[in-house]
């Protein structure tokens, strides 16, 4: 099984990007924000947990995170690997989720950041806010706070997976499907 997370500041494409390569590669695709809101849509034990923890407007804690995803781990069939979208958004998070991985016999094959210039970000942003509504993408002084904060708790985990020599930097410049190409090669290069 291939492991990839996919990484950068928002507006990079990641979310766009995911999709088209779980597709291509038969990967699972595991956004945990899609997944924490399907566990409160579904009213499961966990989502009963994770809507009251949301509801006061705290994190949802690691370990609660760690588990939700080794239950889609443990109960995947059929598929080549799996891309993670979304998380680790901490080097401790990283941590515990390779010490998750390791237990099943699995490792963090590759890290794919996708760099995009910072006007193009802010660009994105509002223009998908126009597209889709999303209120958090209408306004530019909350859009340069969500970079800042990746920049501030997110960026760091590109040191610690690039000591593991698991870091790939991809060109986030360009049409989705150059992107896409460039993306393609590099799973390509781990999965044959």
């Amino acid at each position: 099984m291939l492991n990839f997370l996919i990484f950068g500041p928002p507006g990079s494409g990641k979310g766009t990007q995911s999709v088209k390569l779980a597709e291509k590669f038969n990967l699972a695709h595991l956004s945990t924000g899609d997944m924490l809101r399907a566990e409160i849509a579904a009213e499961t034990e966990l989502g009963r947990k994770v809507s009251s923890i949301m509801a006061k407007g705290e994190l949802v804690p690691d370990e609660v995170v760690i588990e939700m995803i080794a239950g889609k781990i443990d109960r995947a069939e059929n598929v080549a690997g799996f891309l993670f979208d979304g998380f680790p958004r901490t080097v401790e998070q990283t941590v515990a989720l390779e010490k998750m991985l390791n237990d099943r016999k699995m490792k963090i094959d590759s890290m794919l950041v996708l760099d995009v210039e910072h006007d193009e970000l802010v660009k994105r942003l509002v223009g998908r806010a126009e597209l889709s509504g999303r209120p958090d993408d209408k306004d530019t002084v909350v859009i340069e706070n969500r970079i800042a904060v990746y920049r501030g708790k997110t960026e760091p985990i590109i040191s610690y997976c690039r000591e593991r020599g698991i870091y790939q930097p991809v060109n986030g410049m360009g049409s989705i499907e150059e992107i896409f190409d460039r993306l393609s090669v590099h799973v390509s290069r781990l999965a044959n």
